[in-house]
């Protein structure tokens, strides 16, 4: 019997004038329910031509493993039969006029609905992809084996072969009713540089190069079966070291980069506009420490957009079966099928290393661009890769650490909006300290209310002690076999000087807690590019107190002091001293550390005149020592105990050159005093003015007197006597 198309209700409505009227589709699945019947139509219509051509015969049954003498009467014959069977050709004739009202029908529902703002998971790739009606067709055809195991029979049995599940080019051309010229320009869709292939949206079998194109079976790439069906979740590849932000989440306000973040908007407004007439794509690389504000400040630019963002971690790409370059590809189309911003965060671990993507970066960056308008890639230097400007929009912007004043201004916000800070920390003492980001002071913060809560589970406030706490273990630094790191146990107290030399020694100390009101408040940042540090120099015969004096002062700033091992630092081979300079205080730079150099004139001694090679290179480390020293913002303090052996250029550049004497008779008397701890077992008759006055020994000859004598007495299992030090004393003569 025969059925007219009539669209099933809520497809299509008659007008006033009693004409069908579509109406729009609810969802892409109800645009995808109609596409999937228009292909049952031509799998139908395709089944009744087979079977009105051809005639039955013994071998039916046997279709695909015997082939026989009338099919291939029929495969030499000019054309395929053009006699179908009584009974099929109405039948046909009315599913092609079906057809054609139901592919009418669809176009009509797809461009009313997006008319109407509606959105239909085809279309869009359609329009993304800018694909035929054609191409269209063939991957619903392959759609179709995505969501009903029905068609792996029906395409198996429309080829002859049970084990052809999928559908062949050959397959499309007939489903499609493709006419021998159609089937030469179809062939067009499935070569390498078009839509289908080039962002292989369709997977052809391959596996065997010389098998015919038509004899070819096709796969739809999971990715792109997920977007039509709209399910919206991430390419499953590369879906672990991915995340989608969506607008509206995450607004965050940005102290110190709201001009900036106005600047990027208008400029990627202007720039989008103009993209659509063939103006090139826009690449942002965005530099700088970690926690400078680069991540939230791209998000909170997106959410103001109001465009999706897709962020990419390259510290996970490590665990993806992927190579770089695919990778790279993979997150492209994504960012296109997501139609959002994309930004790759840690790029630099894309250039570092030996592979080869580490010297690829362009093809890489290019292969993106290919996909993104918009783009992001956050580092921590610069990119200045030759070319890009050719090819895209490229703006690299720095994202310096804060100025001293600014960090102040942070530290001040983040204690108003934390009560449990104690009233006795001081945000500008801390601003001078430590050179962190807006982010690292926010870590800090919270690591300093963990070590509160640890220090006093049932106390919540967060004193001075724990926020330096935090910080020095926020800094600590990676500077490797150049240095060690050195825990200051010594206080004022414990330091025998003279008064001026005290007082010498707390200025230096001074500079630091003073920083932010001098070069802060005061205008000396913007005025002074280099020299903001304390460079200093202690001098004196050896065991004078040099590195007590330094132990007191990181005690005294809370800081980490790390001795550096010149052994180490020095090497033979030209330029490595250099590079091991570079990577102590590019360490130090991080970490807010105080640098000591003990013993510094046996490595940076005065320059010499130039008579060989030598010579030359030995010059080159001295200026590139006093290089990194002028453009260090912490403290750095060098020991010698021959300080005329030391380079003039090095002498005019300290800031602070504090002479060590050689303890004179009342010193020593307190010293002597000093070096035994209160619960030392000392005998009532030890003559400390004696030892004073008799023995002219140096801070350390009497310290190392003092453990002497105490080792002594142990293992004579009595208190420690005059004899004990006594012969305490000739041991270290004896050295001497």
């Amino acid at each position: 019997m025969r059925r007219n198309l009539t669209p099933p209700s809520g497809h299509a409505m008659k007008n006033a004038e009693g004409r069908i009227q579509a109406i729009n589709y609810p969802n892409s699945w109800g645009h995808i329910s109609d596409e999937l019947r228009r292909l049952d139509m031509l799998i139908r219509i395709n089944i009744l031509t087979r079977r009105g051509q051809q005639a039955e015969g013994p071998l039916d049954h046997l279709k695909g493993l015997v082939i026989g003498e009338e099919e291939i009467a029929n495969l030499l014959s000019d054309g395929p039969p053009d006699v179908l069977s009584a009974q099929s050709a109405p039948e046909i004739q009315r599913l092609s006029n079906n057809l054609d009202s139901l592919e009418s029908l669809i176009q009509q529902r797809c461009a009313s609905s997006l008319k109407d703002g509606a959105y239909l998971a085809l279309p869009a790739l359609s329009g993304l992809f800018h694909l035929t009606r054609f191409e269209e067709q063939c991957l619903i055809i392959c759609l179709a084996n995505e969501i009903d195991r029905k068609y792996e029979k029906l395409y198996a049995y429309l080829q002859d072969d049970v084990t052809r599940k999928r559908p062949s080019v050959d397959l499309i051309f007939s489903l499609l009713r493709c006419t021998a010229e159609e089937k030469l320009s179809g062939r067009l869709a499935f070569d390498p540089r078009s839509p289908l292939m080039r962002y292989r949206l369709i997977e052809v079998d391959g596996s065997d190069a010389s098998v015919p194109l038509i004899s070819r079976y096709l796969k739809l790439d999971n990715r792109i079966t997920d977007f039509l069906l709209g399910l919206g979740v991430i390419d499953s590849r590369i879906e672990s070291a991915v995340q989608l932000s969506i607008p509206g989440g995450n607004n965050q306000q940005h102290v110190f980069h709201d001009a900036l973040l106005g600047r990027m908007k208008d400029y990627i407004n202007v720039r989008l506009s103009s993209v659509k007439t063939g103006k090139r794509n826009i690449l942002f690389h965005l530099w700088g420490s970690p926690g400078s504000g680069r991540l939230s400040l791209i998000k909170t630019l997106c959410s103001r957009l109001q465009i999706p963002l897709l962020l990419a971690e390259m510290k996970k790409i490590g665990t993806l079966p992927l190579l770089p370059h695919e990778f790279a590809w993979l997150l492209g189309r994504e960012s296109l099928l997501q139609q959002a911003g994309l930004c790759i965060d840690n790029f630099d671990l894309l250039r570092s290393g030996d592979n080869s993507a580490a010297t690829n970066v362009p093809a890489v960056i290019e292969t993106i661009m290919e996909f993104s308008t918009l783009t992001f890639i956050i580092g921590t230097a610069p990119l200045r890769q030759s070319g890009l400007t050719d090819r895209v929009n490229f703006i690299e912007i720095e994202f310096p650490i804060p100025g001293i004043g600014q960090r102040r201004a942070i530290w001040e916000r983040s204690f108003t909006s934390n009560k449990d800070i104690s009233a006795g920390v001081d945000a500008g003492e801390l601003a001078g300290k430590f050179r962190f980001t807006n982010g690292q002071i926010q870590d800090v913060i919270a690591a300093a209310a963990t070590l509160a809560s640890w220090r006093s589970p049932g106390d919540t406030v967060i004193t001075r002690e724990d926020i330096h706490a935090a910080g020095r273990n926020m800094s600590n630094a990676d500077i490797g076999p150049f240095a060690a790191k050195t825990v200051p146990k010594y206080m004022w107290d414990d330091i025998v000087l003279p008064q001026d030399m005290i007082a010498h020694l707390r200025e230096i100390c001074d500079m630091v807690k003073y920083r932010q009101l001098v070069f802060g408040q005061w205008g000396y940042d913007e005025k002074f590019s280099l020299g903001k540090g304390a460079n200093a120099l202690f001098s004196g015969p050896s065991g004078t107190g040099k590195t007590m004096a330094a132990e007191i002062i990181a005690n005294e700033l809370k800081l980490d002091m790390y001795k550096i091992d010149l052994s180490q630092v020095v090497s033979k081979y030209i330029g490595e001293t250099e590079r091991n300079l570079q990577r102590i205080f590019d360490e130090a730079h991080r970490s807010n550390s105080i640098l000591f150099f003990d013993e510094a004139d046996a490595l940076f001694g005065k320059r010499s005149e130039v008579k060989d090679a030598h010579d030359r290179y030995a010059n080159i480390e001295i200026a590139y020592l006093l290089q990194k020293m002028e453009g260090y913002e912490g403290i750095v303090i060098m020991a010698t105990n021959l300080r005329g052996n030391m380079d003039s250029a090095f002498v005019r550049r300290m800031q602070f050159i504090v002479e060590f004497p050689f303890p004179d008779e009342h010193s020593r008397e307190q010293i002597w005093r000093c070096s035994f701890p209160k619960s030392a077992p000392l005998s009532g008759g030890i003559d400390f003015l004696f030892l004073a006055r008799q023995f002219k020994l140096s801070g350390g000859n009497i310290t190392n007197a003092s453990i002497g004598s105490a080792c002594l007495a142990a293992a004579d299992g009595m208190e420690i006597t005059m004899s004990h030090l006594i012969r305490s004393v000739q041991r270290e003569y004896q050295k001497m």
